[in-house]
């Protein structure tokens, strides 16, 4: 009997997934709001042949393209990319349209993105093929052979976060198609760079690098035979390591330069110990090397920075990009800062035919410069922010916060923010803290904001723009051995308010510690949580260059939540693999580590359930310890047994390492997970999960929340982007859509006033009540959606081809200034699926001559309740929704009286306008009437004066008249929410009895 019970529960299990995977959520789309500041950028690169043109590649963002000097720039690599990690871009000598990308940056940070291989353009970067290498890692160099393209070389430094075999020197002969590894070390070494000698491009030189990165530490460098620069002169079948007058000893990264003008010169700058780091200078093509410099700001943090390039014409012209960007113009002896718009500086191109037109990149995004770097183009065009989370205050309409990595914490707002500002501005603003955040705006007084900063706590306030910092222990904390500390903070380290009091915060060393103050006084309230291995406290930065920042600072805490729903129930997750909990506020605490959970991972975020206390969730991360395998996990008992909910089978790929969990606030067992590749979902707690990742490029999600019906999403390359109104994957219905169309209830919207229109960047929508619904299949005839108030009467209707239009239109002309208002548009889907509709609001507004402006623009809809009421064929399906006042207006007082007050007047002035113009096209028609029979000018000229106080005098700056007087009355009247002035009224009156003067002249 169980048997067949555990077969019957397959079986049910096997068909209910099909049926929710076969939907198809492409109507619901994420938007993007910025911010518009660009982020960390790693190799860039141009064309002599189209001087304009240039790429850069991003950490999390992909490649992007100007083709006018950096004014603009688009993506490219979006659709294509399986990663948007990026190492290196070429673009052949030859051939503009010939573009090599390799994928995975070279500056391996702990938050580094895995590369996927090579990718191969052929169209100028239109479209993208994979051409091999997959398993290469981060690629630090591409070079293609100047006299044949098809030809090309790669620099693999391997996985970052293990060993493995596919690292080394490759070279292709057939533009991709296969690969051989022609110089090749170990398992542990890989190579950062490669250059091909000008002239002869069967020289080649390449530079080894071991290197490691764990959750502790960074790993660069090894013992000589381990790192070093070699040297083919036959195409890559015979190698010699380079020795003379380099270091003997230990030996990390390097980069190398040729000069363009001189094949006898090459550079390398190396990272080695002591006076042996520096820049060295080889005159013979690498027989002999030497030293010439060991400014240490050559090999600043040298496993993240290290890149030289040469002017291409004079080899006495070096350029190190590392932190800052110098510049030599004695081969290297001596150096000068450069300014450019950001710090931490990773590449540079100069145009070979004038390099004084160059491209450089850094964490703050890429610049061109027209005059050898004297000035840049902006870092504000670029929406390539990496974001570590996200929060959300309760404005309406409410603003998103995150801390954007090497800049600033930032505030956004979801919707432009006034009703008056463009659509189109991009609108930020800095909220205390540091880069690393996070940042909580306090709820109920998002004038206070709660920040970490490396570990150190603080209180912003807007009003003052003040940050009050209260760090637990009073400390600086960098620099340290993590053992001798008395607290260990992340530089991310978590902070959380108490859902029951906003005046209670949590923040995360290895303790748990709470302020009731706003961080005046802390207390401890829970002992260590973490698994503190002793050999993982040690000083970071191996076994060259010490490299202390906090980011490898291990067993502390990663996450903090109390259950919404259970006050003093807190979970904790460390970033050594610790899960624990407290049922009493912290007074004792459990570890309730998953058994089955390998150790070490990072506990990305932990998801107390808002709808059992005893239930949550947590995502966990391996990546730093060479396992992407997606962890997530449930328990339904506070944690004293755990499922796993990402297996090999149930949706999510086996390399989506997981970085956030969150469960939907209104349907329990509706999950959203995101990962280093995107988004999933999953509508039976964790058992199934499909894609919910539509229009949002391939970049990691860090974080989710889930605020007032939205889904905001912060991305670790792309900024925020938003999901509006999830309400439809609340209902029941979203798993059972078979043979019946399904109309889902729409939310409750808030009625703002919002610019219309507005640019592609950031996509700030006007005012919509979204209503979506289900067809079963394509409906070719047509699909209508009406819109009627409590009372059923009918607001508008939208239909979704024009031969109801045309019926219905008629309709409308015979009820002349009825309230029906009938309309035409193409976004009312027709296709089998789930579709999305966003209605405006507007109500019908003045006739107009031109058809297409004909009824539009009117008034928005009052508050109050109203229905959706879908026909499809002969059957209809009704949903209420409600249209809720702007809370900011009626903080100011304005009330509903006002507003009904203020829409009366509106219809009568449209009512007013529309008589007006069509009094005006009776008019002009009667002179062209006149003028045809060739009536005499007696007969006409009354009319063309009745005309001249109807319609403005053609030319500048006419005198304004009664159609363009009433227009603009309407303007006035409806441009805000507000009681109508007294003004305004008696300007109706006055050109109502106007009009009705002129209208009884003109007798039509």
């Amino acid at each position: 009997m169980r048997l067949k019970q555990r077969t019957f529960y397959f079986l049910f299990t096997f068909f209910l997934s099909c049926a929710i995977f076969a939907q198809d959520f492409e109507a619901l789309k994420y938007r993007t709001i910025g911010p518009a500041r660009g982020g960390r950028v790693t190799t860039v690169t141009g064309t002599a042949m189209l001087p304009g043109t240039f790429y850069f590649g991003a950490t999390g963002a992909g490649v992007w393209k100007t083709e006018d000097y950096g004014t603009s720039w688009h993506n490219v690599s979006d659709g294509f990319f399986k990663t948007p990690s990026i190492g290196a871009i070429e673009i052949a000598a030859n051939d503009p349209n010939i573009v090599y990308v390799g994928t995975g940056s070279d500056g391996i940070r702990s938050n580094i993105i895995e590369g996927k291989g090579m990718y191969k353009s052929i169209d100028a970067g239109k479209t993208w093929e994979h051409i091999g290498l997959e398993k290469a890692g981060q690629i630090g160099a591409v070079e293609i052979d100047p006299t044949n393209s098809n030809i090309v070389w790669v620099a693999a430094i391997g996985n970052a976060f293990k060993s493995n075999e596919e690292r080394g020197v490759f070279k292709t002969t057939d533009g991709g198609e296969t690969w051989e590894k022609v110089l090749y070390v170990s398992d542990e070494t890989g190579f950062a760079d490669l250059e091909l000698l000008p002239g002869n491009p069967n020289v080649v030189y390449a530079a080894a690098w071991k290197a490691r990165r764990t959750p502790w530490t960074i790993d660069s460098g090894g013992k000589n035979s381990e790192g070093g620069i070699y040297k083919s002169v036959n195409g890559g079948k015979d190698w010699q390591k380079l020795e003379e007058g380099l270091p003997t000893g230990l030996i990390g990264k390097i980069d190398l330069a040729v000069s363009p003008v001189d094949s006898r010169i090459l550079y390398a700058v190396i990272e080695a110990p002591g006076e042996d780091r520096g820049l060295y200078k080889s005159v013979d093509q690498g027989k002999s090397f030497e030293h010439v410099s060991d400014d240490e700001r050559l090999v600043n943090r040298p496993f993240y920075y290290t890149n030289i390039e040469l002017d291409p014409t004079d080899p006495d012209i070096v350029y190190s990009n590392a932190n800052p960007l110098i510049k030599s113009t004695d081969g290297g002896k001596t150096w000068r800062r450069m300014s450019v718009p950001h710090g931490d500086n990773h590449d540079i191109w100069l145009n070979p035919d004038n390099p004084d037109l160059l491209i450089q990149c850094n964490d703050g995004g890429a610049n061109v410069s027209h005059n050898g770097g004297e000035t840049w183009s902006t870092q504000y065009n670029q929406p390539t922010a990496e974001i570590y989370q996200v929060a959300v205050d309760d404005q309406y309409p409410y603003w998103v916060y995150g801390a954007q990595q090497d800049n600033t914490t930032l505030a956004i707002p979801s919707m432009s923010p006034t009703a008056t500002s463009p659509a189109n501005g991009s609108t930020m603003m800095d909220v205390g803290g540091c880069e690393t955040g996070p940042v909580i705006p306090m709820p109920g007084n998002h004038y206070i904001v709660y920040n970490n900063c490396k570990g150190r706590f603080s209180v912003y306030s807007k009003k003052t723009g003040q940050s009050r910092e209260y760090s637990i222990g009073a400390s600086n904390i960098y620099g340290h051995n993590p053992k001798d500390l008395k607290y260990r903070f992340q530089r991310v380290a978590p902070i959380h308010v108490s859902p029951f009091d906003p005046e209670v915060v949590y923040m995360g060393s290895q303790f748990l510690h709470r302020t009731s103050n706003g961080g005046k006084n802390w207390e401890i309230i829970s002992p260590d949580l973490t698994a503190n291995e002793p050999d993982k406290q040690v000083i970071s930065g191996n076994p060259i260059t010490r490299d202390i920042t906090g980011e490898e600072y291990y067993s502390t805490l990663y996450s903090i939540r109390e259950s919404k729903i259970s006050k003093g129930v807190i979970w904790t997750g460390s970033n050594d693999g610790v899960i624990s909990i407290t049922k009493d506020g912290g007074a004792t605490w459990k570890n309730v580590t998953p058994k089955k959970l390998p150790k070490g991972g990072r506990i990305e975020s932990v998801e107390p359930s808002q709808f059992d206390p005893a239930k949550a969730y947590v995502a966990v991360d391996r990546h730093l310890l060479g396992d992407t395998t997606p962890y997530l996990y449930k328990t339904d008992n506070y944690g004293e047994s755990w499922e796993l909910i990402s297996t090999e089978s149930n949706g999510i790929p086996s390399d989506h390492t997981t970085r956030v969990l969150r469960e939907d606030p209104a349907r329990e067992g509706l999950l959203y997970a995101g990962t280093e590749y995107g988004m999933f979902v999953s509508f039976d707690d964790g058992a199934t999960w499909e894609k919910f990742q539509q229009n949002l490029p391939v970049t990691p999600i860090t974080d989710i929340v889930l605020f007032r019906g939205d889904l905001i999403l912060s991305t670790m390359g792309r900024g925020f982007w938003i999901l509006d109104n999830v309400t439809p994957l609340q209902d029941e219905n979203i798993t059972k859509l078979g043979d019946t169309p399904v109309l889902f209830k729409p939310d409750d919207t808030y009625r703002y006033q919002t610019p219309w229109g507005g640019g592609d960047f950031p996509e700030y929508p006007s005012t919509s009540v979204i209503i979506d619904y289900y067809l079963p299949s394509d409906v070719k005839e047509g699909v209508s959606l009406q819109i009627m108030d409590a009372q059923g009467k009918e607001i508008s209707t939208i239909v979704s081809d024009s031969t109801k239009l045309r019926a219905a239109t008629e309709k409308v002309e015979d009820m002349s200034l009825s309230m029906t208002f009938v309309y035409m548009n193409e976004k009312l889907e027709t296709k089998k699926g789930i579709n999305r509709f966003e209605w405006n609001l507007q109500q019908k507004g003045p006739w107009d001559k031109n058809e297409r402006r004909r009824y539009k623009n009117g008034p928005m809809v009052l508050p109050g309740k109203y229905t959706a009421k879908l026909t499809v064929g002969d059957r209809s399906f009704e949903k209420s929704f409600e249209v809720l006042m702007d809370p900011k207006v009626e903080d100011e007082g304005i009330s509903m009286a006002d507003l009904k007050e203020q829409q009366e007047l509106q219809f009568k002035v449209i009512d007013l306008l529309s008589e007006a113009r069509k009094l005006q096209d009776k008019v002009e028609k009667k002179i062209k009437e006149l003028e045809k029979s060739k009536a005499g000018e007696d007969k006409i000229q009354p009319y063309k004066d009745i005309l001249k106080e109807l319609k403005n005098d053609e030319g500048a700056y006419p005198e304004v008249v009664m159609v363009a007087q009433i227009s603009y009355l309407y303007y006035i009247v409806s441009g805000s929410d507000k009681e109508p002035g007294q003004e305004e009224k008696d300007r109706y009156q006055e050109l109502l009895a106007q009009f009705n003067e002129l209208k009884g002249k003109a007798n039509l």
